[in-house]
């Protein structure tokens, strides 16, 4: 990565393709963050567990612990994981004055010699509850579908049940990287993270998001806010207003089943 902690500016795209079609696209911006590059060199442009416009605390994930990048460390130990000991990056949304909600994060996980030894999706849900897929194998690579059964409950409009579909897609993380679309004299980096649905039925929602990538500083940071002041909030309201569409179009209601019984899904 050129530089350990990166903002993206892009979308979020989601469709539903059954009982009903709704599908929707809306701005937003997200960081991508170098977790072993910051423990040795911290941003200073980029608030650490303190208020800021646009800040990262380490609790809002995992366990909850003052050091994420422990937290994944040790989870990855737990699982067997033991060759992740190059860069951690971590995509997720920011906190916002302060105010948070992730419905997802991914922890790209390297080995030393910048190969993918694993990825964490971390899932939150409006229920205040979270859950980890971890996925991981000899055949992980950026750009390969992978595959993991779906045991957490996220919207009140679908089954705990199928499987979900991911591919992860970056371009152009290095200034010299093949592929990094030039804008002025800069290589612009790209990242991509596609998740897809499939029931019983086969495909039934198709999410992503994506963003070029930059630089996290002190200016960027101020035209991502001041382009999207009330982005946490706006997420969060639009959860719901999507929600009132899919009940207007007499999707079923499904009951919020018992949490998984471990907090990781392999």
């Amino acid at each position: 990565m050129s530089g350990s902690a990166l903002i993206g500016i892009g979308q979020v795209r989601h469709a539903r393709v059954r009982p009903a079609r709704n599908r929707f696209a809306y701005p937003t911006y997200f960081l991508m963050l170098a977790m072993r590059s910051l423990r040795s060199s911290p941003s200073a442009a980029l608030p650490r567990n303190r208020f800021g416009l646009i800040s990262f605390f380490d609790r809002d994930h995992g366990d909850g612990r003052a050091d994420s990048l422990a937290w994944i460390d040790d989870l990855l130990a737990h699982e067997g994981v033991v060759d992740a000991t190059g860069e951690v990056c971590l995509h997720c949304y920011p906190r916002v004055l302060g105010f948070t909600f992730k419905p997802v994060s991914f922890w790209y996980c390297h080995r030393a010699d910048a190969t993918l030894a694993a990825v964490v999706v971390e899932v939150n849900n409006t229920f205040g509850e979270r859950h980890c897929y971890l996925l991981a194998g000899p055949d992980l690579a950026f750009g390969r579908e992978l595959h993991a059964a779906k045991v957490f409950h996220v919207s009140p409009f679908c089954e705990v049940s199928g499987s979900y579909r991911f591919r992860f897609m970056h371009t152009g993380l290095h200034p010299t990287a093949a592929g990094a679309r030039k804008q002025g004299d800069m290589a612009v980096a790209r990242t991509i993270a596609r998740i897809d649905h499939h029931d019983a039925l086969g495909l039934l929602i198709q999410t992503s998001v994506s963003g070029e990538l930059r630089p996290f500083t002190t200016a960027s940071a101020r035209a991502a806010f001041f382009g999207m002041p009330l982005m946490t909030l706006g997420v969060i309201a639009r959860i719901h207003w999507q929600a009132v569409r899919l009940w207007s179009k007499r999707v079923p209601f499904v009951r919020k089943p018992a949490l998984p019984s471990t907090f990781i899904t392999r």
